[in-house]
Order: C-alpha cells, then sequence, then structure tokens
C-alpha cells in the first residue's frame, strides 16, 4: 500500500485574515482555492455544507484553511491543552523567534510568552516559545541552528 501525506486542514473563523497569518507571519503560499458544497457534507459530516477552501503550502508541508459559509463554525478560541489527546501544534523553524513572534502579534495571533524557553548547550542556542493564530491553533516557534 502506498502512503503519502497530503496536508493538514484548519477551520478559521475569517479567512482573510487566516490568509494574512499564515502567508505574511509564516511564509506559506496559497497554491489552491476551492468551493465546497453538499457534495462533500457525508465526508465532512456536515448537512448543507458550503464553504470556502485554500491550500497553502512551505516546504513542502500543506496547510488547508476551511471556511465555513454554512453552518459556520463552532468551538471556541482557546488554546488546547498540549496533553490533550489529538492534534496539539504546528512546528515552524525560523531564525528569529522575538522578531517572528512580533510578527504574529501584529497578525492577529497570540504569543504565549511564558512559554518562552531557552537552552544553550555549549556553543548551540535553542529558543522555542508557543503562540497561536487568530483562531486559537497552538504555533511552536522554534530556532533550532543546522
Amino acid at each position: 500500500m502506498a502512503l503519502s501525506f497530503s496536508h493538514v486542514g484548519i477551520c478559521v473563523s475569517d479567512l482573510e485574515r487566516s490568509l494574512r497569518f499564515y502567508g505574511e507571519g509564516l511564509g506559506f503560499e496559497q497554491v489552491a482555492s476551492h468551493q465546497v458544497g453538499e457534495e462533500f457534507a457525508a465526508l465532512m459530516e456536515v448537512e448543507g455544507v458550503a464553504l470556502e477552501s485554500r491550500m497553502l503550502t512551505r516546504d513542502g508541508v500543506t496547510i488547508e484553511l476551511l471556511s465555513f459559509i454554512s453552518p459556520g463554525y463552532t468551538g471556541d478560541r482557546d488554546r488546547r491543552p498540549m496533553n490533550r489527546l489529538g492534534l496539539t501544534h504546528l512546528s515552524v523553524r525560523v531564525d528569529d523567534v522575538e522578531a517572528t513572534a512580533s510578527l504574529i502579534e501584529s497578525l492577529g495571533g497570540t504569543v504565549v510568552r511564558g512559554t518562552r524557553t531557552t537552552f544553550d548547550l555549549g556553543s548551540t542556542r535553542l529558543d522555542f516559545v508557543y503562540c497561536t493564530d487568530p483562531d486559537g491553533v497552538r504555533i511552536e516557534l522554534m530556532d533550532l541552528p543546522g
């Protein structure tokens, strides 16, 4: 059986804001746009579904932003605890954690300052912080040499 990774889907409350966030903030580029309707209702387990889908890619990773026109989105924007079963976070390597965190804040995201962790391992410095996108999806920024 041949398998290959396709993408990660993210439900968003404001498509244009999320396109700016993932594009300007994290360097993803839009590669496709789709309108999805009732033909996908069974697959998505959502009656009366109508949504806008945008496929974004960076470094061989693809995310799909899903903006539900009908019936709309559900849930809250609370950051999920790391020990809750299921997907915990997206991780992005950056060369300047603080500059990227500031950019994320300017684009509607949140920086969880209390998670900032830095290690000095001899001549190597590791730097991490968790952020969230505008809808509470946890994103790890990490500066790892090499």
